[in-house]
């Protein structure tokens, strides 16, 4: 059996615990969206259940991983950090009745199995905290002296002042 796979129902009855680390190259789609290959992914995930009784899974996703940078077009380290609360529902339709009746919008329900893959789901958590347009906080070869030199040029319109005069 993968050791990313588990019974869910199981692992929160139990108040389970699991953590570990993953490297990117191993998450397909975070590598789709990463510059390159490098990085690891730590997880931990803890098996409970919430105030209502419903099956709880408690996910905290952090890592590196390598993203281009949408202004300057240059790799950058980016900073994974995320915790998720996941309730568990048989189906889609009691998914739907304890989304209702939960009507919290920080828990995500979703549908448990006797096979549930944590790989997925901690790659779905990463995939989750990465900008649609992922930039450098400050680009480190951005043309800011040059930006500064025109804003030193003389306007066109300073001509007509003088006019005024």
């Amino acid at each position: 059996m993968n050791a990313f796979v588990i019974d869910a129902f199981e692992f929160c009855r139990l108040k389970e615990r699991r953590e570990g680390e993953v490297a990117v190259a191993d998450l397909p789609r975070l590598v789709e969206e990463s510059a390159d290959r490098s990085g690891t992914v730590r997880w931990s995930l803890q098996g409970g259940s919430n105030q209502h009784g419903h099956p709880q899974l408690a996910l905290s996703v952090t890592g590196t991983v390598s993203l281009m940078c949408q202004r300057c077009l240059k790799p950058f380290a980016f900073e994974i950090a995320s915790e998720s609360v996941l309730v568990l529902a048989p189906d889609e339709e009691s998914a739907d009745e304890i989304d209702a009746m939960l009507g919290d919008e920080s828990v995500e329900v979703i549908v448990g199995s006797r096979n549930f893959d944590i790989a997925q789901l901690i790659e779905d958590d990463a995939l989750l905290t990465i900008p649609l347009s992922p930039k450098h906080a400050a680009c480190p070869d951005q043309l800011m002296p040059e930006m500064e030199k025109e804003a030193e040029k003389e306007s066109p319109f300073a001509v007509l002042k003088s006019l005024k005069k």
